[in-house]
């Protein structure tokens, strides 16, 4: 039978309009996954992880249809951990160490870890990536080529040229913009971005993020635009990341919220910081809608849900102690309004946990994370399985039932059976990574193995090749107790971890300088005096009035314990006078005296010295012009009576 062509192509033209007619109500068969990525969030930043100061009712009550994890982690700063949520990979492993996506991507061929350095420099100090590896294998392009239509709305950080944009790394739908370590527009709009060509400097944005009405807040537009995305693929399987802003520096803030908190008091007496409580406000009111237009569509049977961090929370800037205020003019408009709001107050505190942003101490590491998907994770539970970044895309894998591809490496475990109530995750150890400068230290690798924690600095100090810092967290969650002089056995059984953890990540850390030249007097400029380091000890003897010994190394927050092993013939009274980052001068009110017994026997002499903020400049005042003074060593303590933050040690001087 010889069928007419025209009615076969229409038969054919009607059965396939019937069949894209059929799929158009689509019963999904996997489900669709929101993760809501908050920039800067400390772990005691909202209600639902023991805050009493700031108010974030929308993401307190989805904490009790979530399961909330306790010990969840992150890297300290923020592009570290966004690569690391997008390759399942530490960031030893795709070398992504510090904050540093808003700058130019390094070329083909670049030294991560230089040969070479100026002798006064006593390490070799590595280069952190600035771009994600088109090679990687992204979560975005797994679920993507699963059948998910994905999005990427709000920060990107991991690459500042458009081949670097996620655009190339599964995101089939965007809206961001570079350089981008903050907010366009600090803010508010006009957000300033132009929508095409490259960056020609930091202060140039481009992307497709586009302006709003003028004073239109980008926590807001975000939201609006997610919402979009999410309402467009109501009845297709779709990923969205949506990465606010918030709270991120420069800490725009709508002052009409801000109002509200000035003159709340924290019960705890710890948080206290209106423009943080007034951003911590919007972004609860941005999860608050996207939970809401979840129920609208009704689509929350159907989807899963991630709250998460990207770093502990910035205990650090905009305060008295940080360096980079005083470079700011008295008029500075954005340190006006600071001071207006906040005073001298950090943006957040992390008590009962250690430091914060930028900093190995569970301050800034330890993260919020909340995980809800109706009827297979149990609303309103609590877990305290050890969990993080890197383990995202492997979890997200294995709840929708996906195989890994081969193509990416994962540092990462599935906790997907922790999820679903089904048993514990049997991990031996966790690993931070952040190779660059801490506080008196020159970067360093941690491990959690159980209760423990083991920190390891890289910095080498006199007489002592490695640093360690040991920690039973359950006991002492304030990282306040050094155990590692008394666990030697510990510390050897959690150092081989980090070993192992180095070598197969292949991470890129400082080594030893072999052109350093040490300085003999390790930083110490003598002054109306002459020093000289002979039979190990420091020799100061006197060459004019009030001989005294000055240095600007100690870069840290006191107050201090100063520890001297000393020796002086004749004895006498010595003094040490201050100043802090935010001073210009010294002052004899900053001082703190000392005496010196007469003998030739060594002796030890302890000083407190009662400094308010970050020490920046100290001069000792020794009794040189009635005999030479002998300096064996010298200890700056803070919190640990035990490990100094600071150490002169003269007779181990070669």
């Amino acid at each position: 039978m010889k069928l007419n062509p025209l009615i076969l192509s229409a038969t054919l033209f009607a059965l396939a309009a019937s069949a894209l007619t059929a799929a158009e109500p689509e019963v999904k068969a996997n489900p669709n996954i929101i993760l809501f990525l908050v920039d800067d969030m400390g772990w005691v930043d909202c209600g639902a992880y023991g805050s009493k100061y700031y108010e974030t009712p929308n993401i307190d009550r989805f904490a009790s249809q979530a399961m909330r994890f306790t010990d969840a982690y992150a890297c300290p700063l923020c592009s570290p951990t966004r690569a690391s949520l997008l390759t399942g990979q530490y960031s030893a492993r795709h070398g992504i160490t510090s904050a540093s996506g808003h700058l130019p991507p390094q070329p083909e061929g670049f030294n991560f870890l230089p040969t070479t350095a100026p002798p006064k420099q006593p390490m070799l100090m590595p280069v952190s990536k600035n771009y994600l590896e088109p090679s990687e294998y992204t979560l975005a392009e797994a679920l993507r080529d699963a059948g998910y239509h994905t999005a990427l709305i709000g920060k990107w950080h991991l690459g500042l040229t458009p081949p670097y944009w996620p655009e190339q790394q599964g995101f089939d739908v965007t809206f961001h913009c570079a350089p981008d370590p903050g907010p366009p527009g600090e803010y508010f709009s006009p957000y300033g971005v132009k929508p095409t060509g490259e960056p020609k400097g930091n202060k140039e944005r481009v992307g497709n993020i586009t302006d709003g009405p003028p004073g239109e807040y980008i926590v807001d537009r975000l939201t609006d635009e997610a919402i979009k995305f999410i309402e467009a693929n109501k009845n297709h399987p779709f990923f969205l990341e949506l990465c606010q802003y918030g709270v991120h520096g420069p800490w725009g803030h709508k002052e009409e919220y801000t109002k509200q908190f000035v003159g709340k008091k924290d019960p705890r007496g710890c948080q206290g910081n209106p423009i943080m409580a007034s951003m911590l406000k919007s972004v609860d009111e941005s999860f608050g809608h996207i939970l809401a237009t979840v129920d609208r569509l009704g689509l929350a049977d159907t989807t899963i849900i991630i709250f998460n961090s990207d770093n502990g929370g910035n205990s650090h800037s905009n305060t008295e102690e940080d360096g980079k205020v005083k470079k700011r003019k008295p008029d500075d408009p954005f340190l006006l309004d600071w001071r207006k709001w906040a005073g001298d107050q950090p943006p957040t505190v992390n008590t009962p946990l250690r430091d914060g942003k930028g900093s190995l101490y569970e301050g800034g590491t330890r993260v919020p994370l909340m995980w809800s998907w109706p009827g297979h994770i149990q609303p309103g539970t609590t877990s305290n399985e050890i969990v993080g970044h890197i383990d995202l895309y492997p979890t997200l894998l294995d709840l929708l039932g996906l195989s890994k591809s081969p193509r990416q490496k994962f540092d990462g475990v599935s906790y997907a059976r922790v999820l679903q109530s089904e048993g514990g995750l049997k991990r031996v150890a966790f690993f931070n990574f952040f190779p660059h400068a801490d506080p008196a230290k020159v970067g360093g690798v941690s491990v959690r193995s159980g209760d423990w924690k083991l920190i390891r600095w890289f910095s080498p100090q006199p007489g002592d090749e490695r640093r360690y810092e040991l920690y039973n967290l359950h006991d002492d969650l304030g990282e306040t107790k050094n155990l590692a002089a008394e666990q030697p056995e510990r510390v050897k059984e959690l150092d081989a971890l980090i070993d192992g953890f180095l070598a197969d990540t292949g991470a890129l850390y400082p080594r030893p300088n072999p052109a350093y030249k040490a300085d003999a007097l390790q930083g110490l400029v003598p002054k109306f005096c002459k020093a000289t380091v002979a039979d190990s000890a420091l020799r100061v003897e006197a060459d004019g009035g009030d001989p005294f010994l000055g240095c600007a190394q100690v870069r840290t927050a006191g107050p201090f314990m100063v520890t001297l092993r000393l020796r002086s013939a004749a004895g006498g009274e010595g003094k040490i006078l201050w100043r802090t980052a935010t001073q210009q001068t010294l002052s004899k009110e900053q001082s703190a005296v000392f005496d010196i017994q007469p003998g030739n026997d060594w002796q030890d002499v302890h000083v407190d010295l009662p400094v308010r903020g970050e020490l920046s400049l100290f001069r000792i005042y020794l009794p040189a012009d009635k005999s030479p003074v002998e300096i064996a060593s010298m200890d700056f303590f803070t919190i640990d009576p035990k490990n100094p933050v600071h150490t002169w040690n003269f007779s181990a001087t070669k």
